[in-house]
């Protein structure tokens, strides 16, 4: 199976980025990975923007994958939750699975359809930039827990 990780917008926070890398490349010696980072739209909060945005989106999203839609709205898996969802998705023969973090204003409704899956990470509000690096860590997470290593502890 292969993860891709699809957000708009750089990591600015240097501190984060870190964070960020330093989880993909734990995550990769598990499962292949790879983030795509499209730009984002100069006016990402406007309609226009949020348009713009969900076409860079879409357009990246691949044939096939299961889509996986960060939204506030979705089901909120505890770690041991999303390691068991990873195992079903594995088992199943899923090819692979694109998690999407959308912009400050979300995405289209186009890009919400496309989505098999809404995943909350929390019902606290994260930056973009945090959320990141919490969906890396929790994949990394989940992977040690299918593998009973003792990360997770």
């Amino acid at each position: 199976m292969r993860l891709r990780i699809i957000w708009t917008g750089k990591t600015r926070d240097a501190h984060l980025r870190a964070l960020t890398e330093e989880y993909l490349g734990r995550l990769c010696q598990f499962v292949r990975c790879e983030v795509t980072e499209l730009r984002e739209s100069v006016k990402a909060e406007s309609k226009t923007g949020i348009g713009k945005d969900s076409r860079r989106i879409s357009d990246a999203l691949p044939s096939g994958a299961l889509v996986v839609l960060l939204d506030p709205r979705g089901v909120e898996w505890s770690s041991n939750e999303l390691a068991l969802e990873v195992q079903r998705w594995e088992n199943s023969g899923v090819k692979e699975v694109a998690f999407v973090i959308g912009g400050p204003a979300g995405v289209s409704r186009e890009v919400a359809e496309k989505a098999g899956k809404l995943w909350a990470l929390s019902r606290l509000t994260l930056t973009h930039e945090m959320a990141r690096v919490v969906v890396l860590e929790q994949l990394y997470r989940a992977y040690t827990i299918i593998h009973r290593l003792p990360y997770h502890k």
